[in-house]
């Protein structure tokens, strides 16, 4: 955000979204490709390297019934078309061979190419290998991040319904600062549900995942370095791998909280599956005392509460098709936090001492993908989708020095799919990513100084159509070349057609498995469907602002990287720059709440990302680590949404120098290690470290450009008695850690990072 900026808008016409668009999005047959169907190919061989024809080859996921399996041919070739993300479990049989075993791990755009070689049996002999692929491989140039089931449930506040740990914990660059999850130096990212993209185009106006952690089997972070079938949000991607109930055979779960601040967060969920068929359903509510990051040490007036549901469904009519749905429904209350003594310096810079605001939230969608593989090497993903999304601001009765309302509600509907296939060593993709949105939009402010109170509202419609090409090139098992192009067409108030190229290279060293990889790409992010008008401009103008159409965000991206495996463990360390143009940002109006996006001139991101893991199967237990140091800036001035005005005032002038963003953190890190215990118990420990963000408001307490460095540890600790109960204790900031975290002026003015919380979790596995 930037406080160079108070007020919005200048009216615009209301442009139709073209029919043609809408005709594209009928009639295709292809779509952006859902990213979380991976393709798994290998051939089994004998020790004299000859083709095993008529080996058994089964591929099993490691915490669920889900399972796929094949015969190979006369090459001894087997392909698995559409594998979802996660960690699998692959055994080959083969009649007078031993049975061989390989965990393998597939992250979004992997594709690997297994072989197996099979020892001739001696009477019965099994050999098993637990080595495990790295979840960066030399078939994929982008760098990932693989969070499971099991370790959400068992790092410390990440199974929350609101919670970002499960991210933060484990992604480099990653941090919620003003109540907004940021990778990477932007908080412009996509959440993909089941491997379609759901688009939300509001900045700002949402608080937590897009899916209830406890809901998610895997979780996939992509940094950067996307091939093209990935779309438009440069600064990471959540590729989410929904429960499915193959982990459930007629079995249930019920999960009952309770801690501090009235803390409870509880969830009830059923599933089922046979042989060609799998349900889950899943209900939650939660509610506490402390909610958004408040402006002050103390949290006043933070209250939060919220319910929903989540479906997941998955019919296999034949070997050839797959039909998938998925849905959710949830609404979320925030009370928004305020300073309660008005001789406070934050009030004196930012006045919340008579505001008494909330925000109700909604966000539903559903999605259906049908996966027809033509044969054994051709695959057709079709994805239409519909996401709601209401973000409803709305302000106390005596509210002070404004009373500010915003009523945001996005419709996007839209379709996509993918076809791929495998031509001698290419994997080729094709596809388009579509939808129409409509925005009805609500902004209001009545002031207490008698100024006369604005109100408008808008609706508008528009809409992107993305195509692209790829091709993955593998010459021989250590090296792997991607190229790739992505055309982007959108229209509303403004109209832009872009095409960008993506290309890269991902090495293995033989013998000592190092694996090198670099990229260079360039991407364009839609721009929100924003418009002002009327009292509103008007309102915006007196104050020396107005509103001129937002553009599209262009994106410039190289990257370099590495990944050392050494005895099970990995190490993966990247360095990478973007530079951004139209820098999507947000602003607030004048004194008033109202947010309205923004783009800056110009943007810079550079930074260098390390990670550490120990081998997944560690018997005691497993040490992550992820940091980043990172410097991200900004230059020249506001050019889209909320401007200066006049533009030619000498009190527009921008420097073309960069300075930093509201969200700069130099240096970011978090360690943890969750322990295997005995007696089915476990312990898990994660430690934050942040340098300080940027200091926007340069006072006496906080003179320097940054705000003050952090430190805090979190705990928990849980045991299994039986099969069916589990108590767990949870400890966050067990020090006490507080610290000004940042002083800009989003749901509720500066922001304290969170206070010591204690909860206590129960689960009891049934059977119905």
């Amino acid at each position: 955000m930037h406080r160079s900026l108070q007020q919005p808008y200048m009216s615009h016409p209301r442009l139709r979204f073209p029919v043609l668009l809408i005709f594209l999005m009928a009639a295709a047959v292809l779509s952006a490709q859902a990213s979380i169907l991976i393709p798994v190919n290998g051939v089994v061989h004998d020790p004299s390297h000859r083709p095993v024809r008529g080996a058994r080859v089964t591929l099993k996921a490691a915490n669920s019934a889900l399972q796929f399996a094949q015969t190979t041919a006369a090459d001894g070739i087997f392909h698995f078309a559409s594998v979802p993300v996660g960690v699998y479990i692959i055994t080959v049989k083969a009649s007078g061979f031993a049975t061989r075993q390989q965990t393998v791990t597939l992250t979004a755009n992997s594709q690997p190419v297994l072989h197996f070689a099979l020892a001739v049996a001696t009477v019965q002999q099994s050999t098993t290998v637990h080595a495990e692929t790295s979840a960066l491989s030399p078939d994929s140039m982008t760098p990932t991040t693989l969070i499971s089931r099991k370790t959400i449930a068992q790092t410390p506040g990440a199974s929350r319904t609101n919670s970002l740990a499960m991210i933060t914990d484990y992604v480099p660059g990653a941090y919620v600062v003003h109540d907004m999850l940021h990778i990477r130096g932007g908080h412009q990212l996509s959440w993909l549900i089941d491997g379609v993209e759901i688009p939300n185009t509001n900045i700002a106006s949402n608080i937590g995942p897009a899916i209830d952690p406890k809901d998610i089997d895997y979780l996939d972070v992509e940094r950067g370095s996307y091939e093209a079938d990935l779309g438009d949000r440069t600064y990471g991607m959540m590729d989410v791998v929904p429960r499915t109930g193959f982990e459930y055979d007629r079995q249930g779960q019920l999960v009952l909280s309770g801690g501090n601040y009235g803390q409870t967060n509880d969830q009830i969920t059923l599933g089922n599956h046979t042989e060609r068929f799998a349900w889950y359903l899943s209900a939650n509510a939660n509610r506490s005392s402390y909610g958004l990051m408040p402006p002050v040490a103390h949290p006043y007036h933070d209250a939060e509460n919220g319910y929903g549901g989540f479906n997941s469904i998955i019919y296999n009519p034949n070997p050839n098709n797959q039909l998938r749905v998925v849905s959710q429904l949830r609404t979320d209350y925030y009370q928004i936090p305020y300073d309660p003594n008005p001789n406070d310096y934050e009030n004196q810079l930012d006045p919340t001492s008579q505001l008494r605001d909330g925000e109700h939230e909604t966000d539903g969608l559903v999605a259906l993908t049908w996966v027809h593989s033509f044969d054994l090497l051709t695959t057709l993903n079709v994805s239409p989708f519909y996401h709601y999304n209401r973000a409803n601001y709305q302000p106390g009765k005596n509210d002070a020095p404004a009373a500010t309302s915003s009523d945001q509600t996005g419709n996007y509907g839209g379709l996509q799919a993918s076809i791929a296939t495998v031509l001698a060593k290419n994997s080729l993709k094709a596809g388009l990513y579509s939808y129409v949105q409509h925005e009805n939009d609500f902004f209001g402010s009545t002031f207490a100084d008698g100024t006369p109170a604005v109100a408008e509202r808008n609706r508008v419609t528009g809409g992107i159509a993305e195509f692209y090409a790829e091709d993955s090139y593998k010459p021989s098992p250590w090296v792997t070349f991607f190229g790739g192009v992505r055309e982007s067409y959108f229209r509303a108030d403004v109209t832009e057609n872009y095409v960008y190229p993506r290309v890269g290279v991902a090495v293995e060293i033989p013998r000592l498995h190092w694996i090198f990889r670099a990229f260079y790409g360039r991407f364009y992010q839609p721009p929100p469907l924003t418009s002002v008008s009327g009292p509103l401009l008007q309102y915006a103008q007196a104050s020396n602002t107005s509103f001129v159409p937002l553009h599209g965000e262009r994106d410039e991206e190289h990257q370099f990287g590495v990944t050392i495996p050494l005895r099970g463990w990995t190490l993966a360390a990247d360095t990478f720059e973007t530079r951004a143009n139209n820098f999507l940002d947000h602003s607030n109006i004048g004194e008033s709440s109202i947010f309205i996006p923004v783009t800056i001139n110009g943007a810079r991101v550079q930074a260098w990302e390390l990670t550490l893991r120990s081998p997944q199967m560690w018997k005691y237990g497993q040490v992550h680590l992820a940091y980043s140091n990172q410097l991200a800036q900004q230059r020249g001035a506001i050019t889209g949404g909320l401007i200066c005005y006049p533009p030619n005032s000498p009190d527009c002038a921008a420097s073309q120098a960069y300075t930093p963003l509201d969200h700069d953190q130099r240096n970011t890190l978090n360690a943890g290690y969750n322990a295997h215990l005995p007696g089915q118990s476990y312990a898990s420990i994660n430690v934050y470290y942040g340098s300080g963000f940027t200091n926007g408001v340069q006072t006496t307490q906080y003179p320097g450009n940054y705000l003050p460095q952090h430190t805090t540890v979190d705990l928990a600790a849980g045991k299994h008695f039986g099969s069916r109960y589990e108590a767990s204790i949870t400890a966050l900031n067990v020090g006490d850690s507080r610290v000004l975290l940042d002083n800009s002026l989003t749901f509720g003015g500066f922001h304290y990072n969170a206070p010591p919380e204690v909860y206590g979790e129960f689960r009891y596995n049934f059977h119905f």
